[in-house]
């Protein structure tokens, strides 16, 4: 089995910052993709940002410029470092991870609980 573990979200206001991690572990052969994904309150899901197993980032036009994400592949850890944050960013923040388990040729998404970001003064 894999676990993602996020951790990082807070209470911030306007205009700050906060650091996001997801450590993945388990039974885990390789890890493709790695990303972030956010849900606020009665909206969608949607894609925050996404880092390949080479290092290609992709971006929501809305974070551009102010979320940068990276990885660190020995520790199986993606982060997110979100900058000039605004109350729009308030959302629960889930990781994602595409994995090919040990015991198995196929990948799999794997998703973590969530940590919840709030922008407010």
């Amino acid at each position: 089995q894999v676990q993602l573990v996020e951790s990082g979200g807070g209470l911030v206001q306007p205009g700050g910052s906060l650091r996001l991690s997801c450590a993945a572990s388990g039974s885990i052969f390789r890890i493709n993709d790695m990303g972030w994904y956010r849900q606020a309150p009665g909206k969608q899901r949607e894609l925050v940002a996404v880092i390949t197993s080479g290092g290609s980032t992709n971006y929501a036009d809305s974070v551009k410029g102010r979320f940068t994400i990276s990885r660190d592949y020995a520790k199986n850890t993606v982060y997110l470092q979100m900058n000039s944050l605004k109350p729009e960013d308030t959302a629960v923040y889930y990781c994602n991870a595409e994995v090919v388990p040990t015991t198995s040729w196929w990948s799999t998404n794997f998703r973590g609980q969530g940590t919840q970001v709030t922008v407010s003064s």
